[in-house]
């Protein structure tokens, strides 16, 4: 972590409040929130959840798009931080530059405990709305999927809008993903089973990422976890109106992310590249982990994502937290809802993963 993100004392104690204040019974989570049970769409907001966006509000966070670039970027990573809580144990975290076709890539390889020789490895990439987000900003929820899933995660630190606005991110994450196959063995995992993850933005890559290789016909990821991605921004979803303000993430700020990532760029909304639910055929597409959150804006597009995946014929596996929010992942250290929701995406993916033919190599079979 960088020098200037380390928290401040008065952070530090900040955190330590809301921690005792998290540790309260849900009925008075409600009363400190200061507003009555949030219902909408049928769903009702956890009390770890309402009480936590209800200090983001009374603190006045403002929205992202209203501060300068660099401050924003450096508000999430200090957010980040405070939000982590205690740290998952793994075997070991190296930073590593990968040298991929378009050039040096920053990376984090993590290392999960135990015995992780053949391992598989999962290419994460962080959300962000891919403007915001690094590899400390993500270091926690690596090392949550580390330790549960039991997989080798390889955090990459792919270029960022508006500086280098769409196509650079797919670029980056194309690159990623074909070094890794290229090199997992020399990392410890599994080389037949890397799969391709990430996170909002992130998952939006891992997507893109898989219909590549589908569509070029080259080896496709073991699996792709998508951690309630963005999938369609070509059309007004339910989940946007419904949660359009005060659930974390707003529509607002859906639109700016998307303005500051299409910078400059002629290519539609509609392009699979930037849209992946508006791929024309799924068919042959690499198995599936979505993961959505009830109060997302992002929930719709995820799980038609999930549906059209379904009726292409591919394996898919949709679980939805129906009162979290979006960036729950990130919200591990307080919330305690957060947190185990966080571990049982892990355990799925350890599952899923575990169900992919091991390599031959690993076996023990001749080549």
């Amino acid at each position: 972590m960088a020098d200037d993100t380390k928290l401040t004392l008065l952070e530090r104690l900040e955190f330590k409040v809301a921690s005792a204040l998290f540790r309260l019974p849900p009925p008075m989570l409600v009363r400190l929130s200061g507003k009555p049970p949030v219902v909408i769409d049928g769903l009702r907001l956890h009390p770890e959840v309402q009480l936590l966006l209800s200090l983001r509000e009374r603190k006045g966070v403002p929205r992202k798009s209203e501060l300068p670039l660099a401050e924003s970027r450096n508000r999430l990573r200090r957010e980040a931080l405070m939000h982590s809580g205690v740290l998952e144990p793994v075997a070991s975290v190296t930073s590593r530059v990968l040298e991929t076709k378009q050039g040096p890539l920053r990376a984090r390889h993590y290392v999960p405990p135990g015995d992780s020789r053949g391992r598989p490895l999962l290419v994460f990439f962080h959300g962000g709305g891919f403007v915001m987000g690094d590899l400390d900003t993500h270091d926690s929820p690596c090392r949550r999927l580390c330790h549960h899933a039991g997989v080798h995660v390889l955090s990459i630190d792919y270029r960022l809008a508006p500086e280098h606005p769409f196509p650079s991110a797919v670029e980056d994450a194309i690159a990623a993903f074909e070094w890794a196959l290229e090199h997992a063995a020399s990392l410890g995992a599994d080389p037949e089973r890397v799969a391709v993850g990430g996170d909002s933005a992130g998952g939006n890559l891992a997507a893109v990422v898989a219909q590549h290789t589908v569509r070029e016909g080259t080896r496709k990821p073991a699996l792709q976890f998508l951690l309630y991605p963005t999938m369609d921004r070509t059309r007004d979803w339910g989940s946007l109106s419904h949660f359009a303000e005060g659930f974390f993430l707003t529509r607002v700020d859906v639109e700016w992310y998307q303005a500051q990532y299409m910078m400059g760029s002629t290519t539609p909304l509609a392009d699979p590249r930037v849209s992946p639910r508006q791929e024309k055929s799924l068919a042959g597409a690499p198995p599936a982990l979505i993961v959505t959150a009830g109060f997302d804006p992002l929930r719709d597009e995820a799980e038609a994502y999930a549906t059209a995946l379904r009726e292409a014929g591919t394996p898919t596996t949709l679980r939805r937290f129906d009162s979290l929010v979006h960036a729950f992942a990130n919200m591990s250290g307080l919330s305690r809802a957060c947190r185990e929701a966080t571990v049982e995406v892990a355990r799925l993916l350890r599952r899923m993963l575990d169900e992919v033919e091991p390599s031959r190599a690993r076996n023990g079979a001749s080549t």
